[in-house]
């Protein structure tokens, strides 16, 4: 009860800040990307903050020293289980374009506030030209100098399932010479996909060593971080 009271009070906050944002992102036209970025990713900022603070969804970060020396922009291959990740991504690997289903961006306020962010919108119900979509706009944020955030089993996953790993995400790094970053997580247990409440407790995000991208396959390459997400998921805890 006290979880499903202390969810209601913090999904009640989020959508005033949401209605506010999206609809002061309408107003941020005649910004800069860069400016308009980091405008919108301060709401990801309070969301963050607030399921802390209102539902004890706290976090830890494993492997920041990996990001230490990586100028250029990157590809980010992350274990997907909930929105917490999805926010918190775009905050860790600022400025960041992601890989999401048009549909989103036709959501009242929160859709307005996502269009602000560049994303990769790609349309589901064609996988054929969905794949070119990410391909092409992931090489071509690379090129812009955004980080590219994708999560390679394309849906969240309930905690302690795996989906298939898409090779989409190792194409658009060896075609723009791009490192990796795999990440695993498990945000799923605190902040569930098909459930309302959160629920106390730490979120274990765990940052990998880059991977380089030069002559690989992306068949080879999605392989190795797929053994590196879940080996690593599998030293994390599976309860709350």
């Amino acid at each position: 009860m006290l979880a499903l009271i202390r969810t209601s009070i913090f999904v009640a906050v989020c959508t005033v800040l949401t209605v506010l944002y999206g609809t002061a992102s309408l107003l941020l036209g005649g910004l800069s990307q860069v400016t308009r970025h980091r405008i919108i990713i301060s709401w990801c900022r309070l969301v963050i903050a607030l399921a802390r603070w209102i539902c004890g969804v706290k976090y830890e970060v494993i492997g920041r020293e990996n990001l230490k020396g990586l100028d250029a922009p990157i590809v980010v291959l992350s274990k997907h289980q909930s929105t917490w990740e999805t926010l918190y991504l775009q905050i860790l690997f600022f400025p960041a374009s992601t890989i999401l289903k048009k549909q989103l961006l036709d959501i009242p306020f929160f859709g307005w506030g996502l269009r602000g962010l560049r994303p990769i919108a790609i349309d589901r119900d064609n996988p054929r030209d969905a794949l070119r979509q990410v391909k092409a706009g992931g090489i071509q944020g690379i090129k812009d100098g955004l980080n590219i955030i994708l999560f390679p089993e394309g849906t969240r996953m309930e905690a302690g399932e795996r989906g298939k790993y898409a090779r989409s995400g190792a194409e658009i790094a060896i075609n723009s010479g791009a490192k990796i970053i795999p990440i695993a997580m498990n945000a799923g247990l605190y902040w569930p996909n098909k459930s309302f409440k959160k629920y106390p407790g730490t979120i274990r995000l765990v940052i990998g060593q880059a991977i380089e991208s030069a002559d690989k396959t992306s068949r080879d390459l999605t392989g190795e971080v797929e053994t590196w997400i879940e080996s690593t998921m599998a030293t994390l805890p599976t309860q709350r």
